[in-house]
């Protein structure tokens, strides 16, 4: 599959829709587009989109149709590949003179003013009623033309195959000034009301008259790169050209930290933004500490945003420590910094490894700004404390907590969280509590919202559908409704679910099956691991315990991203933070289905962290936490089983998508999905 599309036709069909009948509020095509947004995304379409569709997208069809170019094909809200970020239109055609492929990426905005941020060039107000500062339109259609050009390989079959504008064409060049000081480039240039002869140059130097349907199938029926994992990111943390193409919410959180950073913190000759201002003051050690919060849903981008970050002011020569809860995500980072050193080097480059990747509760003694910048990932696991059974005994009445330590010790603090990932009791990790402990100690605060999924093939109805199916959300669970992104099964039993999963990773995919902590966790015994999880005839073991190792199987740490992981089961400690291509899940009865909705039986816990003094309602918390924890780690696809009967028979009212066996001819048999949770043909051409 390569890129969904809303609606595509010809600028010449569409010419015939436009026109809004009288006594009508919406043209034929804003009619169509309504309709075919709540069949491929679930919901009803907002305002703003109906007024982009009803008012915007006309101006560039009489554009085409004014150029005589009526057979351009027009695709209306084409999907990026593995997130749910969509470019406005994509203009398809031949190009002048060679009859290549010809693409334009267009942003419409329906904007008559716009100012821009004085601390942050990117962050503009677009004169909305919300508010909020938005990316600049220019810097986002370049960020969604680098992003298609990473991603959809048919576009670097020549060097100007594609080209992005933004089009504000209700706006004047005086009142949108500011946004002209951007700089702009092939990816991504500005027109107006008053630019509108230029806009249409633009488009006859692109397209000639000839049909571009096979301009737009070939867009839509493009291979698509695989989405980096987190872990791939930082193993690129010196390269250049390496990283992750951010977008929207990630880039602007990104950007405007940075700048921050380049006026308050880091020395004047740090660099890393669109502009330097040669006049701008040199830090001030007066001015109140800003914290910044940053938080989104599972796969909404935290950690790339973090790891971009650090690596950016790598890049740059400056040291930015990454903090974080886990140990697993901790100890994967500091190990692929090793993997990558020179041989000799390796002692010196743990050392580094050390110094950049640390946990939370090692800032007890930290001097107070002695980091420059601390980027706290996983957030959501920051403690109450940092006191612990190492503690040292002086230390133990120290009740000072641990978000006000991070927060000290460092000149610029970020923390990037999810409020719906604490897993355990004594983690307190929200966006309201940091940011009233931040602003108790005087701290200016910042907190901006990642909206956007890179998971689960970019499907951000998948990722609510879980928050409802675990009362996490404000509704009661619904039955799953496939989007063409996201797969999801219901498999028959546990053995069923490890074959499919095995054959999947035979397949060159990466496929793990975790499980909720409702069985022992034992050590290994003679060198191997005992088959703890245990269901009627069916065993498998956990993964390794942590400080054991066996000789077959990865220690704990590298389970989610070495291949031999998949031979045994996860938990939530060893799958939080990670991703792969396809997410076995087994809810275990700590997590029934009473009554119409899933009800947590603390009882059926194996976790240790669940002592008698815990409240239930923090169990009943922490489980379900667990649960949203691992069934958003898949990217492809995600297959559940239930152990208790109530609940696997709910879950099959709730998901019709089912494990089927697949004959092949000379070829042994293999379970593939099947049934009606197959994703539609949404990527064909809706006419």
């Amino acid at each position: 599959m390569g890129i969904l599309v809303l609606l595509q036709l010809s600028a010449a069909e569409l010419g015939r829709l436009i026109v809004v009948p009288a006594g009508s509020g919406h043209s034929p095509l804003t009619e169509r587009l309504i309709d075919e947004h709540v069949a491929l995304k679930d919901r009803p379409a907002s305002r703003g989109d109906i007024e982009a569709w009803n008012n915007s997208i006309p101006v560039v069809v009489r554009a085409l149709l004014e150029c005589g170019l009526g057979e351009v094909e027009v695709q209306v809200e084409v999907s990026l590949p593995h997130t749910d970020s969509a470019v406005d239109l994509v203009l398809c055609g031949r190009r002048p003179g060679t009859g290549a492929d010809s693409y334009v990426a267009v942003e419409l905005k329906q904007a008559r003013h716009a100012t821009v941020d004085p601390e942050c060039p990117t962050a503009v107000d677009l004169g909305f009623s919300d508010g909020k500062l938005k990316l600049h339109p220019v810097r986002q259609v370049q960020n969604y033309c680098d992003y298609m050009m990473r991603y959809l390989p048919h576009l670097r079959e020549s060097d100007d195959r594609l080209t992005g504008v933004v089009l504000l064409h209700n706006a004047r060049d005086a009142d949108v000034e500011a946004l002209f000081e951007l700089s702009e480039s092939d990816y991504g240039s500005l027109y107006t009301l008053d630019d509108l002869a230029r806009f249409r140059r633009v488009l006859t130097s692109r397209f000639t008259a000839e049909s571009g349907k096979r301009a737009a199938r070939a867009l839509e029926e493009s291979r698509r790169e695989p989405l980096p994992k987190i872990t791939d990111v930082a193993r690129q943390r010196s390269v250049v050209g390496g990283g992750l193409v951010l977008l929207d919410e990630q880039f602007l959180a990104f950007d405007r930290i940075v700048r921050h950073l380049e006026k308050t913190s880091l020395p004047r000759e740090f660099n890393v933004g669109l502009f330097h201002d040669e006049d701008a003051p040199t830090p001030d050690s007066g001015r109140k500490k800003r914290v910044h919060i940053l938080r989104g849903g599972p796969g909404s981008g935290k950690s790339a945003v973090a790891l971009q970050l650090q690596r950016e002011l790598g890049l740059k020569g400056h040291e930015a420590v990454l903090a974080s809860g886990s140990h697993a995500y901790t100890e994967t980072l500091r190990g692929d910094m090793v993997d990558a050193a020179r041989q000799g080097q390796k002692s010196r480059r743990s050392r580094a490894a050390n110094r950049l990747y640390r946990y939370f509760n090692s800032f007890v003694e930290t001097s107070p700004d002695e980091i420059e910048v601390l980027i706290c990932d996983e957030a959501h696991r920051t403690r109450r404390t940092s006191t612990d059974r190492f503690t040292r005994a002086e230390r133990r009445d120290d009740e000072t907590p641990q978000a006000i330590e991070l927060i000290r010790a460092s000149q610029v603090p970020i923390f990037l969280l999810d409020d719906h990932q604490s897993i355990r009791p004594d983690e307190v990790g929200t966006a309201d509590y940091l940011k009233k402990i931040a602003e108790d100690e005087g701290c200016l605060v910042e907190v901006t919202d990642l909206e956007g999924t890179f998971r689960a093939g970019g499907s951000r109805r998948y990722q609510s559908w879980v928050q409802q199916l675990l009362g996490l959300g404000d509704s009661d669970p619904v039955p799953w409704r496939p989007d063409g992104r996201m797969t999801v099964l219901v498999a028959d039993s546990p053995a069923q679910m490890e074959q499919f999963i095995q054959e999947r990773d035979l397949e060159g995919a990466t496929a793990r099956i975790t499980a909720g902590f409702c069985w022992p966790w034992s050590k290994p015994k003679g060198g191997s691991l005992v088959d703890d999880v245990r269901i009627g005839e069916w065993r498998q073991p956990w993964n390794v315990k942590p400080t054991y190792k066996v000789p077959y199987a990865p220690v704990s740490d590298r389970w989610a991203t070495d291949r031999r992981g998949v031979g045994q089961i996860g938990c939530v400690y060893t799958a939080q933070t990670f991703e792969y291509d396809w997410n076995g899940v087994i809810i275990g009865p700590d997590l029934v289905f009473r009554d119409g909705k899933f009800k947590v039986e603390r009882a059926a816990s194996h976790d240790p962290a669940f002592s008698r003094s815990v409240d239930d309602e923090v169990v009943g918390r922490c489980i379900r936490n667990a649960y949203h924890v691992l069934l958003t780690r898949g990217v492809v696809g995600t297959v559940v089983y239930a152990v208790d009967p109530a609940t696997q028979r709910e879950l099959r009212r709730l998901i019709t998508g089912a494990i089927g066996l697949q004959n092949y001819r000379r070829a042994q048999s293999k379970l593939t999905a099947e049934g009606s949770q197959l994703p539609p043909a949404l990527n064909k051409r809706r006419r």
